[in-house]
């Protein structure tokens, strides 16, 4: 459905999903090398995640995947590194319009003429594993995988069998530190020689060549990975004492004259449509190449533009990924099965006869709900094509048997796990079940969000031990896990565990006795209360018991209550309901209760940025003529401060440009101190 054509409860669960789909899915791709989706796949999830938080901005989560960066590496056997400058990802383009848009954008916040020239550079995208390569005095001294952007693996002795990694640079010009920054990656002659080995000797199978290069890579014993064919492309750096360059160009080229590889059809190109034809021709020679290539790599040839531009939550401005076109594939649905998610939605997931697209194999697609499965008309037993890009993917795009003469689909109007009443209410189209914390699906299903990473992020208490521990009338509610002290040795005797993973266990429950109050509050899974939502909540309340006192007032009746918790910015008619139901319910306020007698959230203080400016409220007005609007509202929020396009009584500060109007005038009416664009600038500097 689109974006425009969704309620926003709707978009608030579907948010939810995606954020839980899309972290497994990284957890699958960046740790345990096995895709379960293809690259086009994950890429929809994300464009339609990104699609929704833009039209639903207050919806956006604490654990969204536009703030996350590869995955955590809590569980990988090799040693962490953190990297001096994260590691961070691209934005996708999928359309010609779509680059055009970018270099518009580009533009618009370097406040440039539209006429004007950016030269951008412009290179295949290369399938493989993100690598950092740091160097002291041209040594080698570490190597390290993205991780989440911020926290990789230390892979240093297994790159040293890399025959395109040097382990000392050589060349004019080499600062004293720099990180080279590319692609691991294996070629497909070597990668179907390797798997031909695999399988004589046993072994396991790669999906593909990417999966092949970061399970070769990422070997606690390196002498694994010295039996793997393993190449490496640069594509970039990281920190670096010198920059010998101007552009991303020259730096590129000084990287290769030190005896990197770069590839071959890395080049400038002076206009969009240049951009375009040089993906064409890429696009074409696709299937030619040796090795794997998913789209073409965009990027501001000038650094100090790059500087300029900066970034967003885990993307740089000054560069876009323009992916190839998804494929589609012809299969059999051969079931539809319902789950029970927490919040009681049943959704229908279609189990399908193993498909290879691309090199990954598709065995289930989402459904989404009753009216989807009506409006392709699917059954078991039909002929389906599964489409690779789009919306939620991966999805059904056509029914090729929908006229064969069988019954449909009959959508159960029952919860399957506990036989409740399954419903769908007014105004919506998903289905559930009207169990609540009587069904076992819902209940294990809250309880491992509340232990998510976004939520309390309890370590050990993965979703097997809750399935496990639940079974065992262990775990009904929240409160419990705070009870498993008294179950020790009850843990011990199961199988799988020992002294110190049951302590360990125990301990990282313990740890959580006194919990971030917004974290816990989201963690309870309250319908649309989101991670950012809970932090917009808690920064007014400060403690959850005010929470609860206001939102029994609103259910009560109560006019003023009800204004104040409305003039919360990004709290809406949805969430005020959300409360008022979640509270009005006797079982809830038993768990609320029953868990609040095992832990105490110390009182929420938002931290501030040290800057005259962290906390207050700005408000741009007039012509800027040394940045653009959208560079200014970014300097804003790196300084801590809010940046409002209206003038109000809670506005702190006014910087006002030529032109300056009605904004000015109702600032200087109320009081509100006003500067120019010159003393914004000195403000920006002083911060650093």
């Amino acid at each position: 459905m689109m974006v425009d054509q969704i309620t926003e409860a709707e978009a608030a669960n579907e948010l939810m999903r995606l954020a839980k789909a899309i972290a497994l899915h990284n957890k699958l791709y960046h740790v345990e090398d096995s895709p379960e989706i293809s690259d086009a796949e994950y890429d929809a999830l994300i464009r339609r995640n990104a699609e929704l938080e833009e039209q639903f901005p207050h919806l956006a989560r604490e654990d969204s995947p536009s703030r996350q960066v590869g995955h955590d590496i809590a569980a990988s056997p090799l040693s962490k590194v953190t990297h001096e400058v994260r590691m961070l990802s691209l934005d996708n383009a999928f359309s010609d319009e779509e680059v055009a848009d970018f270099v518009a954008r580009v533009k618009r916040f370097l406040s440039l003429a539209d006429d004007e020239m950016v030269a951008f550079t412009a290179e295949d995208k290369i399938d493989g594993l993100s690598c950092s390569l740091r160097y002291e005095g041209g040594k080698l001294v570490l190597a390290a995988t993205r991780g989440d952007g911020q926290v990789g693996e230390n892979v240093t002795p297994n790159v040293a069998h890399i025959a395109d990694i040097p382990q000392q640079l050589s060349g004019e010009n080499v600062p004293d530190v720099f990180e080279v920054r590319g692609e691991v990656y294996m070629d497909k002659q070597a990668f179907t020689a390797l798997n031909a080995a695999q399988e004589a000797a046993g072994g396991k199978l790669f999906a593909n060549p990417r999966n092949a290069a970061a399970g070769s890579l990422r070997q606690k014993d390196a002498n694994v990975t010295a039996q793997r064919p393993l190449g490496f492309w640069a594509h970039g750096w990281g920190a670096a004492s010198q920059v010998p360059g101007e552009t991303q160009h020259e730096v590129m080229r000084a990287i290769e004259s030190w005896g990197f590889p770069v590839s071959d059809l890395f080049t400038v190109a002076q206009s969009t449509e240049e951009m375009l034809a040089h993906y064409r021709s890429i696009e074409r020679a696709r299937a030619d190449l040796g090795y794997d290539i998913d789209g073409v790599v965009y990027k501001v040839d000038r650094l100090d533009w790059q500087k300029r531009l900066g970034f967003v939550a885990k993307a740089p401005r000054w560069a876009m990924a323009h992916k190839f076109p998804a494929e589609q594939a012809q299969t059999t649905l051969e079931a539809i099965d319902i789950q029970i998610g927490r919040t009681g939605k049943l959704t229908p997931v279609g189990r399908l006869k193993p498909v290879t697209v691309g090199g990954v194999t598709v065995t289930n697609v989402t459904l989404h709900n009753r009216d989807e499965i009506a409006r392709l008309g699917v059954r078991p037993g039909d002929r389906v094509v599964v489409q690779r890009a789009g919306d939620v993917i991966p999805q059904v795009a056509e029914n090729l048997t929908r006229d064969e003469d069988r019954p449909a689909f009959d959508f159960p109007d029952h919860c399957p796990e506990c036989g409740s009443e399954a419903v769908a209410a007014e105004g919506e189209v998903d289905v559930r079940c009207t169990g609540g914390l009587i069904c076992p699906a819902q209940r294990t299903e809250r309880l491992k969000h509340f232990v998510s990473r976004g939520a309390l992020d309890i370590e050990g208490l993965g979703e097997k031990t809750i399935d496990q521990f639940f079974a065992l009338g262990w775990l009904e509610s929240p409160a419990d896990i705070f009870r498993l002290k008294d179950r020790r040795d009850a843990i011990l005797a199961l199988e799988g565990w020992q002294d110190k993973s049951v302590d360990n266990l125990l301990a990282s429950v313990e740890n959580k006795r006194q919990p971030d109050a917004a974290r816990l509050l989201f963690g309870l899974g309250i319908r649309h209360i989101g991670a950012v939502t809970a932090r917009d909540l808690l920064k007014h309340f400060h403690e959850l018991p005010a929470v609860r006192s206001l939102a029994e007032k609103v259910r009560a009746g109560d006019e003023e209550a009800l204004a104040e918790l409305t003039d919360i910015d990004g709290i809406g008619p949805a969430v005020v309901e959300a409360l008022g139901d979640f509270f009005h319910e006797d079982h809830n306020v038993a768990v609320w209760e029953d868990l609040l007698s095992e832990v105490s959230p110390p009182r929420y203080v938002v931290e501030r940025v040290e800057s005259p400016v962290a906390g207050k409220t700005v408000v741009f007005t007039g012509k800027l003529e040394t940045m653009s609007r959208d560079e200014a509202k970014a300097q804003a929020e790196r300084l801590g401060a809010k940046a409002s396009g209206s003038v109000s009584a809670k506005t702190d500060l006014l910087i006002a440009g030529p032109g300056a109007g009605s904004k000015l005038k109702k600032a200087e009416t109320l009081g509100i101190e006003v500067i120019d664009e010159a003393g914004w600038a000195a403000i920006v500097a002083a911060a650093g």
